[in-house]
């Protein structure tokens, strides 16, 4: 991916991003696997968390991102910079959080994920499902019109299928499956904080794809159209979120 990724802006609502996490895992019914990796680890944060549930297991984190990894600091981990399209292995347990959505045909990669898990094995994912929601429609909306349609007509935008998608998939290849999804509702405060969410996120490449004098006034109409779309509460400004969640044990 040509953008790069921001730790310290990702990490602004870290609670909120890493409650999903804490729920995936949850549903792991893995007692003292030997080997955990975390495709996508990000900055490290939640991959801490399975190290400390699997304290004897060799654990490694990827990610693409020289940034993320490089703010990623627990000596129980090995963390490294790789594209989880490239990755191959052998391991118990197999997590990516909020991740895949950024692989263009994921669906696809199923099979070789499940292949690297050895038999009772669990692989288990995590994906936004809210790509209809105004938070990423404004977005494509507003990056389609003149003069930012010449430079965002090509950057990298998530996508994900419903838990059924998944489940199927993963089926046919003789897994068993628990597969479900949340709206979480997230109560956000501070200066637009939509766009300071969506920004660490899904609109960060169509943000860096803009030259820096078109830039401000991109973000400016971005955080009215948003602030508009999202009204602030007494309580603070309410982002509904949906992900989906899928959890898979490989045959023995």
């Amino acid at each position: 991916m040509s953008h790069r990724w921001d730790p310290d802006r990702y990490l602004t609502y870290a609670d909120e991003r890493g409650r999903p996490f804490v729920e995936l895992v949850g549903r792991i019914d893995a007692s003292s696997p030997a080997t955990v990796v975390d495709l996508g680890c990000g900055p490290g944060n939640l991959t801490s968390l399975l190290a400390d549930r699997w304290p004897s297991a060799a654990i490694t984190g990827l990610d693409s991102s020289p940034e993320m990894v490089a703010a990623a600091d627990d000596p129980r981990i090995r963390f490294e910079v790789g594209d989880l399209r490239q990755w191959s292995g052998s391991v118990d347990v197999l997590v990516s959080n909020a991740t895949l959505q950024w692989v263009p045909d994921h669906l696809e990669l199923l099979p070789h994920l499940v292949a690297s898990v050895r038999p009772g094995g669990w692989l288990a994912f995590q994906v936004p499902g809210n790509f209809d929601e105004p938070s990423h429609t404004i977005r494509a909306e507003l990056a389609a019109e003149a003069p930012y349609a010449a430079h965002t007509r090509d950057v990298a935008v998530p996508s994900s299928h419903d838990p059924a998608t998944y489940l199927a998939a993963l089926a046919a290849l003789g897994c068993t499956v628990d597969a479900w999804e949340t709206t979480y509702l997230h109560v956000l405060t501070g200066p637009d904080p939509v766009f300071t969410w969506v920004s660490g996120t899904g609109a960060r490449p169509t943000l860096q794809a803009l030259p820096g004098d078109l830039r401000g006034e991109f973000e400016a109409e971005f955080k009215r159209r948003l602030a508009t779309a999202y009204p602030e509460q007494a309580y603070g400004v309410v982002l509904p979120f949906r992900r989906i969640f899928v959890v898979a044990q490989v045959p023995a």
